[in-house]
């Protein structure tokens, strides 16, 4: 079975390219620009993604979303983290963090998956860390300058190679959980 990943994502797509070949499993990539809907749900986006997905290509798929989950800002931006990127970026949200003591953060990972039939598979990972003060690193993508996992060594995303990053990443976890359950179907 050939998978084919959605996204307009490169760095995504890479990272996802990169950890799935440890498995031994080659995907295509397939880019287009997929309604996403507004909801508080990574879930419920990375389903209906899936599901026009699904429709436009007719053939195995998946797609992933993810959030930047701030402790302090009730969970801001979270399923918004792209929109709020595009339009204030890091230094928007560090803005939004002066003088913040609970700097307190997750990423959390949505992947969905039709193989066929109606049945969407879901898998999810969490990366907790923390906000740091400052921009750091020219690796990764999106808010992975300002991110420090938890389970790092005080570096942030940006500052990790992408198999440092897959490692620990919440985006990993997810697929992590995707390849074991391809390994299944074989």
């Amino acid at each position: 079975m050939r998978l084919t990943f959605v996204t307009t994502n490169v760095g995504k797509a890479n990272e996802i390219r990169s950890l799935l070949k440890t498995f031994g499993i080659e995907i295509d990539v397939y880019t287009i620009k997929l309604t996403e809907i507004q909801s508080d749900s990574l879930e419920e986006i990375a389903t209906r993604s899936c599901e026009e997905a699904y429709e436009i290509l007719r053939k195995p798929v998946f797609v992933e979303d993810a959030g930047l989950f701030i402790e302090r800002l009730n969970g801001f931006p979270g399923p918004y983290s792209s929109y709020v990127y595009r339009t204030i970026g890091v230094a928007g949200v560090l803005r939004l963090m002066e003088g913040e003591e609970n700097r307190a953060a997750h990423f959390k990972s949505c992947i969905a998956c039709k193989i066929s039939g109606d049945l969407i598979n879901l898998f999810s990972g969490i990366c907790v860390g923390r906000i740091s003060n400052e921009p750091r690193g020219s690796s990764g993508f999106g808010f992975d300058p300002i991110f420090m996992p938890e389970e790092g060594d005080g570096r942030t995303f940006a500052e990790m190679s992408i198999e440092e990053k897959n490692a620990i990443s919440h985006r990993g976890k997810a697929v992590r959980l995707l390849a074991e359950w391809l390994k299944l179907m074989r």
